[in-house]
């Protein structure tokens, strides 16, 4: 390719105004050089990559005889961390994320394939006869996982603009979340 280039523009200037000779010069240079692979002015895509000596399957095969043969545990487990508060607020943003986006796809869904209206559905709750302690733990239930998500999702966003990645700040700003989202949700399940 660069050959065509330095040659388009080695030409004589009185040409090169000329789209019909630009057009047959092009078309001469292609045909006489041709696209085929086999040229060889084409080998540079392809001379320099070294032969394989092995194949994947063998690297495979002595990979895992060599940890078996230095005894290696076959990965890294969870059990081989020490559990800290980053860890478990990390998988319980995930968690809460998950159940909520759940919960309400499947509200979404009950609503409108289920028959009736939501006053019917509220009575029917009500005449479970459950106890004030079962419904102040339901409304726990619910108002925990949506606040810990949303303080933890504001947390989220103090790092998104690059601060409080210090170790000391990052543990003070969780237990800063886990604080709130007990007393925001103990709020929320007295109303």
């Amino acid at each position: 390719m660069l050959f065509l280039f330095f040659s388009f523009i080695n030409r004589p200037k009185t040409a090169l105004f000329q789209p019909q000779s630009n057009f047959l010069f092009l078309s001469r240079t292609f045909a006489r050089q041709g696209v085929s692979l086999s040229k060889p002015h084409y080998q540079v895509l392809y001379r320099h990559a070294a032969p394989m000596g092995t194949t994947a399957k063998e690297e495979m095969n002595k990979f895992w005889a060599k940890n078996t043969r230095l005894n290696r545990p076959m990965s890294p487990h969870i059990t081989i961390y020490k559990w800290s508060v980053p860890m478990l607020m990390s998988i319980t943003h995930r968690g809460t994320g998950l159940g909520l986006s759940g919960a309400i796809s499947a509200f979404a869904v009950a609503a409108l394939v289920l028959p009736g209206n939501y006053p019917h559905y509220l009575d029917l709750i009500h005449s479970l006869s459950v106890g004030p302690f079962l419904i102040g733990l339901a409304k726990f239930g619910i108002a925990f996982p949506f606040s810990y998500h949303t303080y933890n999702g504001i947390r989220h966003l103090y790092w998104d603009i690059g601060k409080g990645f210090k170790i000391p700040e990052v543990y003070r700003t969780g237990y800063t979340v886990i604080g709130l989202s007990i007393i925001t949700s103990v709020a929320l399940a007295l109303m």
